[in-house]
């Protein structure tokens, strides 16, 4: 809660919910602008840059230990120009620093703390750090003690530091090579993934464990396509999580990662961009499999976003936080006696064995709900799932989480694409509508004149879009046009896709960059290719380019996604299990597509069309009807040869270089 009495700072006329919980701090913070470098050339100061968002539990630790402190705001208003900064308001200052971090420590996350020279070079970076030094790890205090004053004394071994870091950092970008995408990398990237699998809890490495959806998105597919071996190993990890404290059994949705091996115990935070990832995960594991169990999952959890985080103008909130009154994880936690007041006795007795909650409970004395010792975890219960819905009701009444309610465009363009999926399998007309009436508010809020902008909050639109807002777009776009065969998304999707090119490609050698052209300069201008919490622009880049061109014929489209494939498959090469999700474009490109033009299909027709491209990965569905034959002409030149005549389906199926003669129905199809 912000007290009135103290004095604001620079950040109290933002509208970043992060900068404002920081608004108040004594700390004079400045946010991210020309003006407080300027103020640091003058006063001859470094900069303490400090990144973070609204919904992080470590930065709040590092706020009411540090940052609300009067003796730590002293040196940094003495000794340092202070800057804050959203992470999901500039993902490309987050991106630059945060590669520098983990370049020079090995390690990154948020808090992400920076001490840089005055032309924005760093020589120190970190993540949280305490107040005071303890347990071996420097203190925020006596670290800034000591560079305020080698500031005074050494400065030149501070600046040379900077300047051989940032050349450090270039020298690294200039070094990409390019080649040939080559199905090696698939097997490459398998075989990291089967060597780092927990066979018991399943999920991959050690605690702590992440979702890391995309990549289990690879592995789906090539169970499907290369090798079935993986998808044991992703089922057994779907089925994890669900069963641990990862997910929520009262309210639906995931947590960003768990701290245990088990599942069990979540950081329970939860981003839009986790959820929307991991319904796609678990779709596409309902596609293959049939397990009724997954379609429960995906539902809960887009009722979740419905529910918690839908803006009522159609757009995706960010998150919840994992704090209420100041305790990390107490909202979601119960005591056993309180399950059995509000279900009562026979009931909340059944309730408690069913979900694994006791008297002494499995976390700080309460209980994280779950089903890890629970046998008959993928029975759908009636009676549980009521339970459930009631202690919902009661959890409501409950110190509220803090949610970050800013509307960002790529986790908006996300969360479409997960709903548009939903549409697709489940054949539930509730996902189209949600997922059209957020497309509608990312082109009236976020976007002008065929550019994007990051993020939207309480009426204001601002950021210039990064690629990954591009990217994420084109995808969302093209998903709802393979949905509907409305020609008004492809549209879209094309313009977007123009303009991503134009503004961030390097025709030169292949790949995006970060950002823009004509966008702010820093100190870096990377090419992100790895892929972090969500795929990279780069990634999501290349998968939308091949079905640009596959939908359109357009020659500019096959060269761009070529350049692309090959910049890709130079970069992943290090390391294919970091770019899960370009691998998904690597099968595109390498593995056998097909492409079905529809000549004035009827509405059951349509239907199995939508049925096909939810079960076909490399499948591409054009429409043609005497109603959009001129507009995709324009868009698909090719598709001029194909004569469309009311009410008599013809259907051509292409596969490779030639195409089959046509049918009359779907079923005389030859697949």
């Amino acid at each position: 809660m912000i007290n009135s009495i103290k004095t604001p700072n620079r950040l109290v006329n933002e509208k970043s919910p992060y900068l404002l919980q920081h608004a108040y701090n004594p700390v004079d913070w400045w946010p991210w602008c020309e003006e407080a470098f300027a103020e640091a050339r003058q006063e001859n100061k470094p900069i303490f840059l400090s990144i973070g968002y609204s919904t992080c539990h470590w930065c709040h630790v590092m706020g009411r230990e540090s940052f609300e402190d009067q003796g730590v705001a002293g040196i940094l208003n003495r000794s340092f120009v202070s800057v804050k900064v959203d992470r999901e308001e500039r993902p490309d200052v987050d991106a630059v620093y945060m590669a520098i971090c983990q370049a020079l420590t090995g390690q990154g996350g948020w808090p992400l703390t920076l001490l840089l020279d005055t032309k924005k070079r760093p020589f120190y970076a970190a993540t949280y750090l305490p107040k005071n030094s303890r347990y071996g790890m420097t203190g925020l205090t006596e670290l800034l003690l000591k560079v305020s004053e080698l500031w005074k004394t050494s400065r030149n071994r501070l600046l040379e530091s900077g300047e051989q870091i940032v050349e450090a950092m270039r020298e690294q970008d200039r070094t990409g090579y390019v080649q040939e995408p080559e199905k090696n990398l698939l097997y490459e990237a398998f075989s990291a993934f089967a060597h780092s699998y927990d066979s018991r809890f399943g999920g991959f490495g050690e605690a702590p464990k992440f979702p890391a959806a995309h990549n289990l998105l690879f592995l789906l597919r090539y169970a499907k396509e290369e090798n079935p071996a993986a998808s044991e190993m992703v089922l057994h990890t779907l089925d994890g999580m669900y069963r641990g404290g990862l997910f929520d059994h009262i309210g639906g949705g995931f947590s960003r990662y768990s701290s245990d091996e088990k599942w069990l115990v979540p950081h329970f935070e939860k981003t839009l961009y986790d959820n929307a990832l991991l319904v796609m995960a678990y779709l596409d594991a309902y596609t293959q499999t049939k397990e009724p169990l997954y379609r429960h999952i995906v539902r809960k959890t887009l009722d979740y976003a419905s529910r918690e985080l839908t803006a009522p103008e159609g757009g995706f909130y960010c998150g919840q936080d994992a704090d209420s009154d100041g305790e990390e994880g107490k909202y979601y936690l119960f005591i056993r006696q309180e399950i059995l007041d509000i279900l009562g006795e026979n009931r909340g007795r059944r309730f408690c064995e069913w979900f694994g909650i006791t008297e002494q409970g499995n976390f700080e004395g309460k209980n994280i709900l779950n089903l890890v010792e629970n046998a008959n975890y993928r029975e759908i219960n009636p009676t549980m799932e009521h339970c459930c819905e009631k202690l919902l009701c009661y959890r409501a009444r409950r110190t509220f989480l803090h949610k970050d309610d800013k509307c960002l465009t790529s986790w908006n363009a996300l969360m479409i694409t997960a709903y548009v999926k939903a549409y697709l399998i489940l054949e539930e007309n509730q996902y189209l509508d949600t997922a059209q009436k957020a497309e509608r508010f990312l082109e009236e809020k976020l976007s002008r004149d065929d550019k994007l902008f990051v993020r939207w909050r309480e009426g204001v639109s601002a950021g210039y879009g990064k690629l990954e807002d591009y990217a994420f777009v084109v995808w969302a776009e093209l998903m709802l046009y393979q949905a509907i065969f409305d020609i008004r998304y492809l549209k879209k999707a094309v313009r977007f896709a123009d303009t991503m090119c134009d503004r961030f490609f390097d025709d030169t050698e292949g790949g995006f960059y970060l950002y823009a052209r004509d966008d702010e300069r820093l100190i870096l201008r990377p090419k992100e290719t790895y892929d972090g919490a969500m795929p990279s622009g780069n990634s999501i880049a290349a998968y939308v380019l091949g079905k640009l061109f596959k939908i359109t014929g357009e020659e500019k489209w096959r060269e761009r996604s070529q350049k692309q494939l090959r910049y890709l498959a130079g970069s992943s090469g290090r390391y294919p299990a970091g770019h899960g999700f370009a691998m998904q474009a690597f099968m595109d490109a390498l593995n056998p597509s097909q492409e079905l033009i529809a000549l004035s299909p009827e509405q059951e027709d349509l239907r199995k069309l939508r049925k096909l491209v939810a079960a076909k990965p490399n499948l591409t569905v054009v429409v043609k009807s005497p109603e959009n034959g001129q507009e995709l002409a324009e868009l698909s030149p090719y598709t001029k040869e194909y004569p469309v005549t009311a009410g008599h389906p013809q259907f051509y199926l292409c596969s490779g270089n030639s195409c089959a003669a046509s049918v009359d129905t779907l079923q005389a199809l030859k697949w």
